[in-house]
């Protein structure tokens, strides 16, 4: 349990993303501990109260969260400022019985994990050096998904995910920079 703050001592900052329908919420404390959690359903999270209760608001489609940030991304149909106050309102209740470690593994190593692939490895080391950053600063994050015949797919989390520029400008920026550091013109990267 998260015993550090209660909910009326948690700063929450409220920031838009390139994503019309996703706001990213900045707090301070840790919402995730080790790595980044994203979740589609309320049945994937039925066991993490603040994450299940941010389904319950109407509209809401996914939850991201990764440090002290979490992402919201919404239907298209809320008010973002309606939103905000309903997100604020959850986190203020729900943070003091919130557990930062969960999905950790107690006294296990945490690395994520390494495909056997050198060119999934070389994409990994490229994307956490050039692109993770900026999608994470925006609330999202992307993910691999396979490599065939210099065919990569990949799958938006977060703000990332549905956002408009993710689909032309964000995807056009990865696979230049992957075409470009792996020296792969054939490189194609597509989402899921």
């Amino acid at each position: 349990m998260n015993t550090a703050l209660d909910g009326q001592d948690l700063l929450i900052r409220t920031l838009p993303t390139p994503n019309p329908n996703a706001l990213k919420f900045v707090i301070n404390s840790s919402l995730k501990d080790e790595g980044k959690a994203t979740f589609n359903t309320v049945e994937e999270c039925r066991e993490l109260p603040l994450a299940r209760d941010l389904f319950g608001i109407a509209g809401v489609k996914q939850i991201h969260l990764f440090q002290n940030t979490l992402t919201v991304t919404h239907a298209g149909d809320l008010d973002n400022n309606t939103l905000a106050d309903a997100v604020e309102a959850v986190l203020r209740t729900r943070f003091p019985v919130h557990d930062p470690k969960f999905g950790e593994q107690v006294n296990a190593p945490k690395p994520r994990a390494v495909s056997a692939d050198p060119m999934i490895q070389a994409i990994e080391v490229i994307l956490d050096r050039t692109i993770r950053p900026g999608l994470q600063a925006d609330g999202g994050d992307i993910e691999l998904v396979s490599l065939e015949n210099n065919d990569l797919k990949i799958v938006y989390q977060g703000a990332c995910g549905g956002c408009p520029s993710s689909m032309a400008g964000t995807l056009d920026a990865i696979q230049g920079i992957l075409r470009n550091e792996l020296g792969n013109e054939a490189l194609t990267v597509s989402p899921v």
